[in-house]
């Protein structure tokens, strides 16, 4: 295989954020993270106490969203959820941006906002996953255009203390012609667009649309450090049944297909 299992398996934050999930879900998913040796869960604020207990003995991090799905939480509450998290033993942090800021321009007030939870995650030696929804920025905004506007987040995400900038949620669903709801998740493009215009010191997470295999290898061929899936088993059995058979593990499939 092109990678081994483990810097594969590495690479995946097992999320476990989907609003139905209960209690016992939670602890099923933190096992499941565990048998596969993930990097890491990516729970709920509220559940992070007890995934550390869970996760005991083992080298799976646990990291909370802040600020989730949409961001537009005050910048206070994204700090002090950031203190909570990390004071019940959060050793990552997925925060959102908030876009309506981002889209008037007010580029201040974005930058201060992921500082601010950049410096309270420092402060207790967690670090940082910047998300900017894609899925929404198709068209650009303040007069940039989509790539434009992916650019000028990742200087500040950057400037800011940003540990890694990341593409979606995973929650971000854009209404459809037809009135439906979905979305893309991370693509190849914006992917390639944000590893290009950070620094070697911050990181790339790809999250929505990478369902097998084959995307996450993509993702890892891009400059993707880490990469939010719910189909850890999926992805990680297949590897093994590729390399009981000898395959080269060369990608040949695409992200950006939806779901998470």
């Amino acid at each position: 295989m092109k990678y081994s299992y483990s810097e594969l398996a590495k690479m995946i934050d097992h999320s476990l954020l989907h609003p139905t999930m209960t209690d016992a879900d939670l602890e099923a998913g933190c096992q499941l993270a565990a048998e596969y040796d993930v990097a890491s869960v990516c729970i709920k604020p509220y559940a992070v106490k007890q995934a550390v207990e869970w996760l005991r003995g083992t080298d799976v991090k646990v990291g909370a969203v802040i600020g989730f799905p949409q961001g537009n939480s005050t910048t206070e509450s994204k700090r002090y959820e950031t203190e909570l998290a990390c004071k019940d033993g959060a050793v990552e942090i997925d925060m959102v941006v908030n876009l309506g800021k981002a889209l008037s321009a007010d580029w201040d007030y974005v930058e201060a906002d992921v500082k601010a939870v950049c410096d309270e995650a420092h402060k207790h030696g967690a670090k940082v996953k910047v998300i900017f929804e894609n899925d929404y920025l198709t068209a650009g905004g303040a007069g940039l255009s989509s790539d434009e506007f992916k650019i000028k987040l990742c200087q500040i995400c950057e400037r800011a203390g940003a540990d890694w900038v990341k593409t979606n949620t995973g929650y971000g669903f854009v209404k459809q012609a037809d009135g439906s709801y979905n979305y893309k998740g991370a693509t190849e493009h914006d992917l390639a667009l944000m590893r290009a215009n950070v620094s070697s010191k911050v990181q790339v997470k790809a999250a929505g649309g990478v369902r097998d295999l084959d995307g996450l290898i993509k993702v890892r061929d891009l400059g993707g450090s880490r990469c939010g899936a719910t189909a850890t088993a999926a992805m990680m059995d297949d590897y093994r049944k590729r390399e009981a058979a000898g395959d080269s593990g060369e990608a040949g499939g695409k992200i950006g297909a939806g779901g998470y």
